[in-house]
């Protein structure tokens, strides 16, 4: 059933002999098999763990003083600074699902958004940190129930959204703590830290390009954007929806007369639950430092993480495993409030407990939930009846 706007209304069934006139137009995209997208496989998931074992391996054999345990502080506050860490999590993951809410205007229930965002998150952990989970997640959303150039402007506006918070956050907090302490690496006789400012810089000015532009195309000249997406499906196994792409950027182009004329509760939401995401995306590591020792500057710690981010934009690692591990050890470890000697050693401990929080479990959901999920979308459907 089709409501006044011309959206298809979630949770109503459609009569396999009447869904042709109920979606007169359906795309190809809504026909996507599994196997078109090699980017998702779960074999895949093996990878980026084994790489951010064999890091860790080496850094406690490398480093790692079992003397660092005697300076451990395990008392009942640990336990709540333990809690905070996955209250942290609770509130990366929560933001992302209130976002995304936000953006299909509540045409996605709570359910769906929460395993879209795990579906998005699982995708991120296999692929390199330049790809992420986003080239597929208009798929994961399409098949949800919104239309593909729907989709396309709520990943496009996801993205737009993050791009923001980096783009403004990392001046200002060079601009606060100043570039000497906020790229300043206890370990590597300066050679990390050169090249952590270049690679920073260089990513910096990679996602200030793909902001202009992105911004220009949704809010300035959405039929540039169609334009571009037409030319980007005529490559390889994009081809076979290179015909449609008439109506998807006819969608976007809709899409983003709605985006601009938003009113301020949409923009407020969406901007609030990004800086939600991220923010405690970063809180977790200051959780679980305080949990075993103590942070001699909780703001320094902050900042250093969302320049590791940055930074991982270049990396081709899985989810940036391994370099996560390495950078965290090296570039954070003097925050740690124990003796000189044992700073590397409480790092990597720390590196551990923090990818163990933040980045596996996603492997693990996503190993569990992806299976079934194309199973249920790409799966032979009974007719005439509701999925």
């Amino acid at each position: 059933m089709e409501t006044e706007n011309g959206h298809t209304e979630l949770g109503k069934c459609v009569p396999a002999d009447t869904a042709g006139a109920a979606e007169p137009a359906r795309d190809h995209a809504a026909e996507v098999d599994p196997a078109a997208v090699p980017s998702i496989k779960l074999r895949r998931a093996i990878y980026p763990v084994l790489i951010g074992l064999a890091v860790i391996v080496w850094l406690f054999w490398k480093d790692f003083d079992p003397a660092v345990f005697g300076d451990i502080d395990f008392r009942l506050g640990s336990l709540f600074w333990l809690l905070l860490a996955i209250v942290f999590m609770a509130g990366r993951d929560f933001g992302y699902i209130l976002r995304l809410r936000t953006l299909s205007g509540g045409d996605l229930s709570w359910g769906q958004c929460l395993r879209v965002i795990m579906l998005w998150e699982f995708t991120s952990a296999v692929t390199p940190s330049a790809v992420g989970g986003t080239s597929v997640a208009l798929l994961y959303i399409h098949k949800e129930g919104i239309s593909v150039g729907r989709s396309s402007a709520i990943v496009m506006l996801t993205s737009f959204l993050d791009e923001l918070y980096f783009i403004i956050m990392f001046p200002l907090l060079v601009v606060i703590i100043g570039p000497t302490r906020l790229f300043h690496t206890p370990v590597g006789e300066g050679i990390l830290e050169t090249g952590i400012i270049s690679i920073a810089v260089i990513a910096y000015s990679l996602k200030l390009i793909y902001l202009v532009i992105l911004s220009y195309g949704l809010f300035f000249n959405p039929r540039g954007l169609k334009w571009l997406l037409m030319r980007v499906f005529r490559m390889g196994w994009l081809r076979r929806w290179y015909r449609d792409m008439n109506k998807v950027g006819t969608d976007i182009v809709n899409s983003s007369r709605e985006l601009r004329r938003q009113g301020k509760r949409f923009w407020a939401s969406a901007f609030a639950s990004t800086f939600l995401s991220w923010t405690s995306r970063y809180l977790v590591a200051n959780a679980l430092v305080m949990a075993f020792f103590a942070v001699s500057d909780h703001f320094l710690l902050f900042a250093k993480q969302l320049v590791m981010w940055i930074v991982m934009l270049v990396i081709p690692t899985p989810g940036g495993s391994g370099f996560a591990e390495y950078i965290f050890t090296n570039f954070c470890s003097d925050l740690i409030e124990v003796p000189l000697a044992l700073q590397l050693s409480a790092a990597a401990l720390v590196a551990f407990l923090w990818r163990g929080i933040t980045y596996y479990p996603y492997l693990i959901v996503g190993a569990v939930m992806f299976p079934r999920w194309i199973a249920r979308k790409f799966g032979k459907e009974p007719k005439n009846t509701c999925p």
